[in-house]
């Protein structure tokens, strides 16, 4: 049996597929929404319900229910940083309604979060270059408003040990046939969280306003975040050329005592639809984002050994960033002879101004991961960040998806120019160092072939233009801007909608140049890092009353041409080759409103470099909650609790010589009162 939909009204969310965890298409950016059957790409869609019914705090909580996506950053930390197919995604590379940088460079908080749009793979035609450099797959979040039903809810939480917080949720339409919307979400916690002697206070407020006419659609979004951590948790590096990999210690502890970090962002982001005829849409959208972190910021000076032993210094590194991010394009459906036309024409623009302050105490002390030394104050004065970077990112695209036989067969081909221009600047003297200016046309190409109604066979190749990355503190070449380069992916797949279950398996391949630290301790090219990968995966409701998320990746992620030739066929640094996924939730019979729910997160080991001689232990982290529905004076109220890491697993999260542990054993209890 497969369910059958009324198409959703133009900008409107495509609906949640059964089970209501995972929403039946999404955003595609320059190609328009898509339902995932009639996509060329991997995607999947998270909804809010998923993200509440797991008391997710922030967009990596929900994403770690895909195989293909792990966080190499612990929770507490100085940011949510992604692998999406072996390949990094800082949080920089969130988009937000279809714009790069307009959101938080740290973490995107749950709050805000209608849906999760994730797309596995490069996405530089349809979303334009990301402004890290993402190649692996790109995150875009798409941002509350108000639905037809009134709505005021109030939300408490305790997060153990002691973090309490409180969030309302108030959203309004206006109008004759409710055009107007208006939806404001509010949020604080404070407490000590994951880290023992810490604090963690989060603020958030964001205010979305739209309009929903005949033809005309328009919204605008204002957030405004921030974040105050004292002991936050930051990584550390390894011994590159160990044998031995140290264990990890427990996970609620902070081997840089007295750490302190402050970030706030404020965005002010607006979007305008028009279709001047029933075939043709323009489009706009145009945003703005002001942050800055405040941090002292340890460095080791001496990796970590077998043994746990490190020396470490102190420094405040204090930064910001001021971004501007547009589009403007157009859509035209048509027909040609019986076929089927999508025209889709946009243009992207970016440009960022970024700066920092690094002040670093001279001098070192001894410490140890089991047992660590408080770091030594920083007594020399702190200047304000000054002028780093100016990166100017533009892109223009053209694409056409053809139609033959009733939709049966879709072809999708299309080109974007690409131009990256990144200045450096001494912080110091503010005279430019380093210039480059390169720019690429680009191909990608997709077919979707449907040789049954419910059966989805899809392929593509996607090439993609990516800026050099600027090289972070902890390198000998910091502020050093590396060259942009080219990606590539070969990516086919088969997709099977049973009706209430969507089931999809697909290979691909992904290669880029190698990032390595090398011996004088910079950030460098070396060769070429090849992913390939298996990627399985279901969703749906697979019982009345049971839903289920679940997936697998099978990754290869090898060197084939490092500048040592005995590491030729070796697999990249941090990357593991297996990973697996696996969510229930059931409404249990005969008590009705309660429901409970599970899951298991499983991540093989990786290695630590590229010569491979010492390689990560796999590591389960399993979850466990329930959530009871029920009305007190008539009203509703929805009690949850949830359980992380329910047996305490300790664990290391990799990028390769840089890691940090995994959150602790978690509790989470939350009551919402809908008024």
């Amino acid at each position: 049996m497969v369910d059958v939909t009324a198409a959703p009204a133009p900008g409107a969310l495509a609906p949640a597929y059964a089970g209501g965890q995972v929403a039946r298409g999404g955003s595609l950016g320059l190609l328009g929404a898509r339902s995932v059957m009639d996509s060329p790409f991997s995607t999947t869609s998270y909804t809010s319900q998923v993200m509440a019914d797991q008391q997710a705090r922030t967009i990596a909580d929900t994403l770690v229910n895909d195989s293909s996506v792990r966080l190499t950053t612990g929770a507490g930390g100085f940011d949510d940083t992604f692998q999406i197919r072996g390949f990094a995604v800082p949080a920089q590379d969130v988009g937000l309604n279809g714009l790069y940088g307009l959101i938080s460079s740290n973490r995107v908080p749950a709050e805000i979060t209608e849906r999760i749009e994730l797309l596995r793979g490069p996405g530089a035609l349809i979303n334009g270059i990301s402004p890290g450099g993402s190649i692996g797959g790109g995150i875009n979040i798409v941002t509350k408003r108000a639905e037809d039903l009134p709505l005021t809810r109030l939300t408490t939480t305790y997060m153990g040990r002691g973090n309490l917080g409180v969030a309302t949720d108030i959203a309004r339409r206006y109008g004759a046939n409710g055009e107007w919307g208006i939806r404001f979400n509010g949020m604080h916690r404070d407490g000590e969280a994951t880290i023992n002697n810490g604090n963690l206070q989060n603020y958030v407020a964001a205010l979305g306003l739209d309009y929903r006419g005949e033809r005309l659609r328009w919204s605008v979004d204002g957030i405004f975040q921030r974040d105050n951590t004292k002991n936050f948790r930051p990584q550390i590096s390894l011994l590159s050329n160990t044998a031995f990999i140290p264990a990890p210690p427990n996970a609620r502890s902070n081997w840089y005592p007295n750490t302190n970090l402050q970030q706030q962002d404020s965005t002010v982001a607006t979007r305008l639809e028009y279709d001047l005829t029933e075939q043709l849409t323009v489009y706009g959208a145009i945003g703005y984002r002001d942050g800055w972190n405040e941090q002292v910021f340890p460095v080791s000076s001496q990796a970590v050994d077998a043994a746990g032993n490190f020396r470490v210094g102190n420094a405040f590194y204090d930064s910001y960033s001021k971004t501007v991010s547009g589009t403007v394009g157009a859509n035209l459906r048509f027909s040609t002879w019986g076929i089927g036309h999508t025209l889709n024409v946009g243009y992207t623009g970016f440009q960022q101004e970024a700066g920092n302050a690094y002040i670093a105490q001279p001098g070192s002390i001894a410490s140890n991961i089991y047992r660590p030394s408080l770091l030594p104050a920083v007594t020399l004065p702190r200047t304000d960040p000054r002028k780093a970077s100016e990166t100017t990112l533009t892109s223009f695209a053209v694409a056409d998806t053809l139609s033959f036989l009733g939709d049966r067969l879709l072809l999708t081909g299309g080109l974007r120019f690409q131009q990256v221009q990144v200045d450096s600047y001494s912080t110091t003297t503010g005279a430019r160092t380093s210039r480059y200016d390169a720019d690429a046309t680009t191909p990608m190409f997709g077919i979707v072939v449907k040789p049954l109604q419910n059966v989805s066979v899809y392929a593509n190749y996607a090439q993609g233009l990516t800026r050099g990355q600027i090289v972070g503190a902890g390198y000998r070449n910091f502020g050093e801007v590396l060259a942009p380069y080219k990606s590539e992916q070969y990516e086919a797949g088969v997709r099977v909608d049973w009706g209430r279950v969507i089931t999809s398996a697909s290979v691909f391949q992904i290669t880029r140049p190698n990032s390595i630290r090398t011996p004088a301790n910079d950030l460098a090219y070396d060769g070429e890092q090849r992913n390939r990968g298996l990627e399985l995966s279901a969703y749906g409701e697979v019982l009345p009353g049971l839903r289920a998320l679940a997936s697998a990746t099978f990754l290869k992620p090898e060197l084939t041409s490092p500048a040592t030739a005995a590491e030729r066929g070796n697999d990249a640094q941090g990357v593991p080759d297996r990973s697996f996924s696996g969510a229930l939730d059931w409404d249990v019979p005969g008590v009705a409103g309660l429901a409970v729910n599970g899951r298991v997160i499983y991540t093989s080991g990786a290695y630590i470099n590229t010569a491979n001689t010492a390689r990560f232990d796999s590591w389960t982290r399993v979850d466990i909650g329930a959530r009871y529905r029920t009305e007190i004076s008539g009203k509703p109220v929805t009690f949850r609790a949830n359980l992380e890491n329910l047996f305490g697993e300790e664990y290391w999260l990799t990028t390769g010589t840089y890691v940090t542990v995994g959150s602790p054993r978690t509790v989470i209890v939350s009551a919402a009162f809908d008024f």
